[in-house]
């Protein structure tokens, strides 16, 4: 295995680092796929090269990688109850979880108003900053600030905390009067 290793660890790091900007996410990957790879070879087929199979392997831990990325800077942005459920649901035994609150976060984002949604996707999906997308806008600073606060309220006032799963660890009622304004909590 190790001559396996050697044979294809500099194209396979290549190969994820053009996908991959962070050198040490890179390197954490290539190992990890590098174990995957050992773990699963005695089921390679040997239907296409090594290589391509590597990079098989790559392209969805890769993918597993920007999904696990994105729904934390979604949760932990959108309201820091999510921290506990999304700690749960990004253990590999959660991937159902995972996927059942990724869904539950796109109908509610369908629910908001175009402009909320709109807002809250550059912000948290496409990772653009304040300044970026009041220049994108064509509002200012403080609008878009404004906008980003009203949008995180009507999203929380629009999660279904009771349709979520019921294997759920932590769930906790938003707290909003019934104006949309945050009431003080008990922590």
């Amino acid at each position: 295995m190790l001559a396996f290793y050697r044979k294809y660890y500099f194209s396979l790091k290549k190969f994820v680092s053009r996908r991959i900007d962070d050198d040490g996410v890179v390197d954490e990957l290539v190992n990890d796929i590098f174990f995957a790879a050992f773990v699963s070879y005695s089921s390679f087929k040997h239907q296409s090269s090594e290589f391509s199979w590597l990079c098989s392997i790559a392209k969805h831990k890769i993918i597993d990688y920007y999904r696990k990325k994105k729904l934390k800077t979604i949760l932990f942005s959108l309201n820091p109850v999510f921290e506990n459920i999304a700690s749960e649901s990004l253990t590999p035994e959660r991937d159902c979880l995972k996927n059942e609150l990724k869904t539950e976060i796109k109908k509610t984002l369908a629910k908001l108003n175009k402009g909320y949604h709109q807002i809250l996707r550059l912000k948290y999906i496409d990772g653009k900053k304040v300044k970026e997308i009041a220049h994108f806008l064509k509002i200012s600073v403080k609008a878009v600030e404004s906008r980003l606060i009203r949008a995180k309220r009507q999203f929380a006032a629009n999660w279904n905390y009771e349709n979520s799963s019921p294997s759920l660890p932590y769930r906790r009622q938003a707290n909003l009067s019934s104006s949309g304004k945050h009431l003080p909590s008990d922590r």
